[in-house]
């Protein structure tokens, strides 16, 4: 399978601060990100996740994790990683490798990775601990930009 980047026609908008989510799949944990960031995220904010070789649908498992603790992800769809995407982020958050050839931190410069482990195949209990290390990490990022240590 070879990668290539999908262009889009989005217009950046500079008045918002946009996050980009990536990993491999866009089927799990970028996409438990996405949603726990519109759930937190300041004014001003948005946030949008993709993939490198993106599935056909999210993760089931990861839908139903998210489900219990009141956030809806079941309408979010996979998505390819696009340049407009990467130009038009403030920042850009790997969540971790699963796949060295397609790994979004190869083809993405100033990525911040988390290193987190993919949830695809594992049982609901390790999904479950695996959304709720995102969550803590979506939070500590949201903090971040409270205190203005990073640039999102």
């Amino acid at each position: 399978m070879k990668f290539s980047f999908i262009k889009s026609k989005r217009v950046h908008d500079s008045a918002r601060k946009t996050i980009l989510f990536v990993c491999v799949q866009n089927a799990g944990r970028s996409q438990m990100a996405e949603g726990f960031f519109r759930k937190y995220a300041p004014k001003g904010h948005e946030v949008i996740s993709a993939g490198t070789v993106p599935t056909s649908q999210i993760n089931p498992i990861a839908v139903e994790v998210m489900k219990e603790i009141g956030i809806d992800i079941s309408k979010q769809k996979p998505k390819d990683l696009t340049e407009d995407m990467m130009r038009n982020a403030t920042s850009i958050i790997n969540m971790g490798c699963m796949d060295d050839k397609f790994c979004p931190a190869l083809f993405v410069s100033k990525v911040i990775d988390w290193g987190i482990e993919d949830p695809k195949d594992k049982p609901i209990e390790k999904v479950r601990q695996i959304r709720d290390q995102i969550e803590k990490r979506v939070l500590e990022i949201i903090d971040s930009t409270k205190e203005n240590k990073i640039p999102i």
